[in-house]
């Protein structure tokens, strides 16, 4: 029989070979992942099994010290919690593929990303990513979210489909090439078969979720494609595309970093819960599930 999502301290114990004794040291002293409900001790099993595996690899020896950031992909919901949970992580997104480098250079400690691949129809595979030489790589999910169509509120051009950015005269905002998005948009107009060279691109790339919003809410663009929270943070119509996954990439040793688990204690809050509710577009009903684990 598969074992539940969260251990009793007896079921921690059994799954670790440890007297429940122990168990109750290694809380008292803060160094097991756990969580106390209604005064009962539970014990989150991926946590236990990346706690598990991080000192048995001795993946929290010293090393050489990785900067405090979180590269990637730009979100919405997770720069505001970022702020606001008071995790002390530098923001520094540029997309979803300078994210991976730094991640990979040891010059972030976080990656946002949402790297679509249309051979696998799979977001976020480390294989494809170049990082399937990190042993040590941990992806949580933080969010799904929809990716869409942004348009001007007035829509003049009556674009109801993705097909019809094909149109004579409709100028098309878009991300730089390594944004998540871009991977998302060059797999859409192929499978539309829409020649991307013959589409009307905006001159400059945006180089966040909200700064293509912006362009559009301008009118330097008449459409592109982007996140339904940037489209409602910039009162933009949204027409929906594809739910995609947006996870968090680290090193093992860096899941256990207190600035990474004051986030993510700060995302069970209902003042976390009701912020997505209110950004709309996520669901965040999957946030913190280790979605791989080398």
């Amino acid at each position: 029989m598969p074992l539940p999502r969260y251990l009793t301290t007896t079921e921690a114990a059994e799954y670790l070979r440890l007297k429940e004794r122990k168990i109750y040291d290694l809380v008292s002293q803060g160094v097991i992942p756990c969580v106390r409900v209604t005064g009962k001790l539970l014990f989150p099993r991926q946590r236990i099994d990346l706690w598990l595996m991080n000192h048995l690899e001795g993946d929290d020896a010293v090393s050489a010290p990785t900067p405090p950031v979180l590269a990637g992909s730009q979100d919405p919901l997770l720069e505001w919690a970022v702020k606001e949970s008071g995790a002390e992580l530098a923001l520094l997104c540029q997309g979803s593929g300078d994210g991976v480098q730094r991640l990979v250079d040891g010059r972030a400690m976080l990656a946002g990303m949402h790297i679509w691949h249309a051979e696998t129809r799979r977001y976020n595979e480390p294989a494809t990513l170049g990082l399937s030489g990190m042993r040590d790589l941990v992806l949580i999910r933080w969010a799904k979210r929809q990716q869409g169509l942004l348009l001007t509120p007035e829509n003049p051009h009556q674009i109801t489909r993705l097909e019809d950015i094909a149109r004579p005269g409709i100028r098309l905002a878009h991300r730089q090439p390594d944004a998540g998005v871009s991977h998302l948009l060059q797999s859409l107009l192929a499978r539309h078969h829409i020649d991307a060279s013959k589409l009307a691109w905006a001159e400059h790339p945006s180089l966040s979720e909200d700064d293509l919003a912006l362009v559009i809410r301008q009118g330097e663009a008449d459409a592109g494609v982007g996140i339904e929270a940037a489209a409602r943070r910039q009162r933009l119509a949204f027409i929906p595309l594809q739910e995609e996954h947006f996870d968090l990439a680290m090193r093992r040793r860096h899941y256990f970093d207190p600035s990474l688990q004051r986030l993510l204690a700060f995302t069970r809050s209902d003042r976390f819960i009701q912020r997505a509710e209110a950004l709309g577009g996520y669901d965040i009903r999957e946030l913190g599930e280790v979605v791989y684990n080398a």
